[in-house]
């Protein structure tokens, strides 16, 4: 099974970037992992059709990025809640039902478009808080090493 981070932005700060590296180059052994990016859009304000607007068209650009066999996975505030150890044996469900490539979408700023959430075949919520993207995709990153680890049968730090 390969992986996939699919994000809108491109990680700018150069401690993210080294911290997003560190987790891409650990979870290397355990199968393909990569992340790609979309260009986010200048934020829409005042006018929530606007704001649709820009998911929309950054929804455009995710789902060029996505195939017709992708299982792909949301990251949404209203997602399902899980542990690390749910979260190592959803992986293992997917490896053992045949899923060809596992994308996780991470929206911009203004979240994701109703074509993306439309194609997504599941949400995942990393909690109720919000937090920025960057930082997001660090934490997922850092999420499925744990759970690589776990279905291992090896020691992580809590």
């Amino acid at each position: 099974m390969s992986t996939l981070i699919l994000c809108v932005g491109k990680m700018k700060e150069k401690p993210y970037r080294q911290m997003a590296d560190e987790y891409l180059k650990r979870l290397s052994r355990f199968g393909k992992y990569e992340e790609a990016e979309v260009p986010d859009l200048p934020e829409a304000s005042g006018s929530a059709a606007l704001e649709e607007q820009v998911r929309t068209k950054e929804g455009e650009a995710l789902l060029s990025r996505i195939r017709a066999g992708d299982r792909v996975i949301a990251l949404t505030i209203g997602g399902r809640q899980t542990d690390s150890p749910g979260l190592a044996a959803h992986l293992q469900e997917l490896r053992i039902s045949g899923t060809g490539r596992t994308v996780f979408v991470i929206g911009g700023s203004l979240g994701l478009g109703q074509n993306v959430l439309t194609r997504a075949d599941e949400e995942f919520s990393m909690g109720r808080m919000t937090f920025p993207h960057q930082l997001a995709r660090v934490m997922l990153l850092e999420q499925l090493y744990r759970a690589e680890k776990i279905l291992a049968g090896e020691r992580y730090h809590k």
